[in-house]
């Protein structure tokens, strides 16, 4: 008998099928929803696939600038956006069996209430500044938040010397150090307001980026008892001039002054801070080698007519008198940031809100003016 081989089931049968490739995953995050901070990246991330391109567009149909990360599965803008815009995010990816699909997302940042812009006093082109000048940032909005704005607002120094700032007012902060900025001070500041909720839907306009030195050390010491003023340079007496001081009914405030402004020729009028005529302390006149030492009228000046009560009485609407020779040479030494300091004048306290009238303050009172002390 001859045996007959039997057949296996299911015979001549074919490799299973290999299973579907999962499909790529894109994911465009903004965190934010509808209130995007423009500061915050625009991130893309793939899984499953490759990034091919990714463009971010605003309304005006301009691209933002962005980076691909290294194996093409992730992408980040380099650039700020715009307060209340929608951008426009494409990614096209593709996947294992090279198929190519875009994706789009729409992205809206924020629209504030207000944005604050801040003006920086001295100004970005007074590079060159003395000893007592405060750095002076104004907004032209109220800032509620004040704690966010100061974290925002940054100054270095070198050499480094401690320092803080205090608010004048919801407008107004002021940075100063403990002590005089030591002279060849170089100090940065650098305001990073831009995006910043600085309370009440009011937000940062911008940042900005200011540098100043610190010349020599210029310090001039007025005595209202003695009538004369000594001129201190790098610590060392070089002059002695006879002054006139503020009479009784308007005597010239007493502390540290710091020179804001300078003028070959002013016309000084008292009606500029609200006393006019017939009030007995009103003026107006043309005068020569002025710097301004307070907001409240005060300056050092050359005046001829009180040359006869220079370096004996005091006689003045508030301002320090010299004559001519003297005020000149006041003039070409002393400028923006330089001190002068009052005693004996028989006036009050130079208020901390008048121009800079910073150095009033000691150092503790100084610090409890910060909205982060």
């Amino acid at each position: 008998m001859v045996g007959i081989a039997g057949c296996s089931p299911g015979g001549g049968g074919q490799d299973a099928a290999p299973p579907p490739k999962p499909a790529p995953v894109v994911d465009i995050t903004a965190a934010g929803g509808d209130q995007v901070n423009p500061t915050t990246p625009i991130d893309v991330r793939v899984q499953n696939g490759k990034l091919t391109a990714v463009t971010v567009t605003n309304p005006d149909g301009k691209q933002v600038a962005g980076q691909m990360a290294d194996g093409r599965t992730g992408w980040r803008t380099t650039e700020v956006l715009a307060y209340d815009k929608v951008y426009d995010v494409a990614a096209t990816v593709v996947d294992g069996d090279g198929t190519s699909t875009t994706q789009h997302k729409a992205i809206h940042t924020l629209a504030p209430k207000a944005q604050a812009y801040p003006s920086v006093v001295p100004a970005p082109s007074t590079h060159d500044v003395g000893v007592g000048q405060p750095i002076v940032v104004r907004f032209d909005h109220a800032i509620t938040d004040r704690a966010a704005a100061e974290k925002a607002l940054q100054i270095s120094s070198a050499p480094d010397q401690p320092g803080g700032w205090y608010w004048i007012s919801d407008k107004e902060v002021h940075y100063r150090p403990r002590d005089y900025w030591q002279p060849g001070t170089k100090i940065t500041l650098k305001i990073n307001l831009y995006g910043v909720d600085l309370g009440g839907g009011v937000y940062g306009e911008t940042d900005r980026s200011i540098d100043f030195a610190v010349h020599d050390s210029w310090i001039a010491k007025a005595d209202g008892g003695t009538e004369q003023m000594q001129i201190f340079h790098n610590g060392q007496l070089v002059n002695t001039m006879p002054i006139s001081m503020g009479k009784d009914i308007t005597p010239t405030h007493v502390g540290a002054h710091v020179i804001s402004d300078k003028h070959q020729k002013y016309t000084m009028d008292s009606c500029t801070y609200g006393v006019c005529p017939p009030d007995p302390k009103a003026y107006r006149s043309d005068e020569f080698f002025a710097e301004r030492i307070s907001n409240d009228g005060e300056f050092v000046h050359e005046n001829p007519a009180s040359v006869a009560q220079q370096g004996s009485s005091n006689v003045s609407h508030g301002c320090i008198n010299l004559d001519q020779a003297n005020a000149q040479w006041f003039f070409e030494h002393f400028g923006l940031g330089d001190v002068v300091e009052v005693a004996n004048s028989g006036g009050p306290a130079l208020p901390v809100w008048d121009t800079y009238g910073d150095w009033a303050l000691s150092w503790d009172q100084w610090q409890a003016g910060s909205a982060l002390h």
